[in-house]
């Protein structure tokens, strides 16, 4: 914890550097970030993302951000599709596969992405963050929204905080998973 503890020491003053905000020095790369930590450490992140949402209008009041929680957004969509419910009852009664299998071209990641920039908006934000990463599986996978996302997002930095490893290669949830590819974005600290 003491490792992580320095590393989410750092976050604030990442969030609100020149380089980040301004995407300075990424070699016409999207501006996009990966704040990685171990899954068993959930909780205290959660809480470490509640007091980042408190202090960032405190310390730069004119920053326009907005913060999407993954899960949510799934949940939202689909209840305004008003497929939530019937998806519940179907998990219920033939269980998660059936569910996933049902739920594939609805939760599709083009049309996620679009989601995400419906409510993010980012041509009007200064930064995006983004968690739910963990949560949100296995109805959606971050790399393959990461991807969708890479020409919806204009100049608008987003991180996102990771329960897993991020090697700069690939994404690998939950530290177990089979790791995904995944190359675009920089470790938000080390």
């Amino acid at each position: 914890m003491k490792t992580l503890q320095s590393r989410m020491d750092k976050i604030m003053d990442r969030l609100l550097s020149e380089e980040l905000l301004q995407n300075k020095g990424l070699g016409n790369e999207i501006g996009f970030y990966i704040f990685d930590y171990p899954p068993e450490y959930e909780l205290e992140m959660r809480a470490h993302i509640k007091f980042i949402l408190r202090q960032l209008p405190k310390k730069k009041p004119d920053l326009s951000f907005v913060h999407i929680n993954l899960f949510e957004m799934i949940v939202n969509y689909l209840k305004s599709r008003k497929l939530l419910d019937r998806a519940i009852d179907m998990q219920k009664k033939d269980g998660d596969q059936k569910l996933l299998k049902s739920l594939k071209g609805p939760l599709d990641p083009k049309q996620l992405a679009k989601v995400f920039v419906s409510e993010a908006d980012p041509a009007n934000q200064d930064l995006i963050l983004v968690s739910g990463v963990g949560n949100a599986y296995p109805l959606l996978r971050s790399h393959n929204l990461l991807n969708n996302l890479h020409s919806l997002m204009g100049d608008t930095p987003l991180v996102m905080f990771y329960p897993g490893v991020y090697t700069g290669q690939g994404l690998r949830l939950f530290g177990k998973l089979k790791e995904a590819n995944y190359y675009r974005a920089f470790q938000l600290v080390v």
